[in-house]
């Protein structure tokens, strides 16, 4: 439903050395990001990084009839920005909840998705996407539009890369497979993927390569993307997805000798069990101290893989 209160919107970046810090995911090696004409993902040999910063739960579109919806999404490309000029990431992660589709009164939600990864690409950044549980949703509507005044006018935003501003507004929403060409088929910079599609309904699973920069077929790190379900199917990472996951891993890295990270959106049932029950007495930034973990509706066998797999050093979630 419509939120009358401030919504977090989350913006971090992950420091992964291999063995590593905490702030910015780092992957250490002897090389440099360089992205070439064929979007290959490569470290070089002067800074020994690979920086990779997470934009999490922006939800664009959030209330979007109002005043404040659109303010806070202003507010957010800002603040976007600025990480971007301070930080300068080789490759960014938009980790789920993108926009909150259940919020927006429109027919296309790619509108509202292409405004969210603008700062990236404006700057010729690398990026990837993975779905979270608002970004497919259905519309909600709001009970107040059914007393007076009823519902407010309806003002589609201006065209963008994602569609042409043509046509009309409406309320059915935009489903993952559609989100996700759209953002391929617009965005030479963009590395999401569909996924196999045998793990339908889930789209973004997918695995990317960073490679050396003098031997592109040498991997030096594997991230990989996984639907953690939500908003037109169950919150969940299928038991299907699980086992790709294990396949894809003994496939491409069977000794386990090259780093692995994992990004999805919705947290496992893991995640609650080590989560602090009377909250963080440290300082933290947003409202980790006062929020519960929601974690997926169940647990179907990726932790375990991933608790036997030496190669992971990082999971990357979080929900809103």
């Amino acid at each position: 439903m419509a939120k009358t209160t401030s919504h977090l919107r989350i913006i971090f970046l992950i420091n992964l050395y291999l063995l590593y810090s905490h702030s910015i995911l780092t992957i250490g090696f002897d090389d440099q990001l360089r992205t070439t004409p064929e979007t290959d993902l490569r470290v070089g040999e002067s800074s020994g990084r690979f920086k990779i910063g997470v934009f999490a739960d922006l939800h664009f579109g959030e209330n979007a009839w109002t005043d404040w919806g659109p303010r806070q999404d202003v507010r957010s490309l800002r603040v976007m920005s600025t990480v971007l000029e301070h930080e300068s990431p080789d490759f960014v992660v938009y980790l789920g909840d993108v926009i909150t589709a259940n919020n927006i009164p429109i027919a296309n939600a790619s509108l509202y998705w292409d405004q969210a990864i603008s700062p990236t690409r404006r700057r010729g950044i690398p990026w990837a996407s993975v779905f979270g549980n608002h970004d497919d949703a259905p519309f909600e509507w709001p009970l107040e539009w059914f007393s007076a005044p009823g519902i407010p006018q309806i003002i589609c935003p201006v065209a963008n890369l994602s569609h042409s501003g043509q046509e009309e507004c409406g309320f059915k929403g935009t489903h993952r497979v559609e989100l996700m060409k759209k953002e391929i088929d617009n965005n030479i910079q963009s590395h999401s993927r569909n996924g196999p599609k045998d793990l339908w309904p889930s789209i973004s699973n997918y695995v990317l390569q960073v490679s050396s920069s003098n031997n592109p077929q040498k991997a030096v790190a594997y991230m990989y993307f996984l639907d953690s379900g939500g908003g037109s199917y169950p919150e969940v990472i299928s038991s299907a997805q699980a086992e790709w996951f294990r396949h894809k891993s003994q496939e491409i890295n069977p000794d386990s000798s090259v780093p692995e990270i994992v990004f999805w959106h919705i947290p496992s049932k893991a995640y609650k069990k080590v989560a602090p029950k009377f909250g963080i007495h440290r300082p933290c930034v947003g409202s980790i101290n006062k929020e519960s973990v929601a974690p997926q509706e169940a647990e179907m066998g990726i932790m375990k893989i991933l608790v036997k797999r030496s190669s992971v050093k990082e999971t990357v979630g979080t929900r809103i």
